[in-house]
C-alpha cells in the first residue's frame, strides 16, 4: 500500500533535477496526517512506502538517495547522491547527507552539518553545529 503520492503540480528545480512535493495517503502517528504535504523527492524510490519513514517541511531527497525504516528527514535538510538514511535516524535543520554516506540507528544529524563520501553516522550518535563527517569516517 502506498503511503504517499507525488504532487506533479508542486515541484522545485535543483540543478537539472525536478523534485516533487509528497502528500500523505496514510497517517504516520506523531508525524503526519492523511492529506498533509511533506517534503520533496525526485522519484518514488527516494522514500520507502514501508515503515514510518517520512520527509517533511522543505526537506529534499534526490538522485539515488533513499530514506527507509522509521527515519525522518525534515526542515531544510538535503539527502542526495547514493546516500541512505534509515533505522530511526533523523536528519534535520540544514544538514546535508550526500555521496555514499549513511545515517542510521538512532543517530541525529542537525545544524549545518555535512555528511558525505562514504562516511557513516550510526547508533545513538549526534552530529550538530557546523561539523563535517566525510571520507571513510565513522561516528557511532
Amino acid at each position: 500500500m502506498k503511503k504517499y503520492e507525488l504532487l506533479k503540480d508542486d515541484k522545485i528545480q535543483i540543478g537539472k533535477s525536478t523534485l516533487y512535493r509528497i502528500r500523505a495517503l496514510v497517517e504516520i502517528p506523531n508525524v503526519v496526517k492523511v492529506g498533509e504535504p511533506g517534503g520533496y523527492v525526485e522519484k518514488e524510490e527516494n522514500l520507502s512506502h514501508e515503515g514510518l519513514c517520512w520527509i517533511s517541511d522543505y526537506a529534499r531527497v534526490s538522485g539515488d538517495a533513499r530514506v527507509s525504516g522509521d527515519a525522518l528527514v525534515c526542515d531544510y535538510a538535503l539527502v542526495s547522491g547514493n546516500a541512505w538514511v534509515y533505522g530511526d535516524a533523523c536528519v534535520f535543520d540544514n544538514a546535508w547527507v550526500y555521496g555514499k554516506a549513511q545515517v542510521s540507528g538512532k543517530a541525529h544529524v542537525s545544524g549545518d552539518v555535512w555528511v558525505y563520501g562514504k562516511a557513516q553516522v550510526s547508533g545513538k550518535a549526534q552530529v550538530s553545529g557546523k561539523a563535517q563527517v566525510f571520507g571513510d569516517a565513522r561516528v557511532c
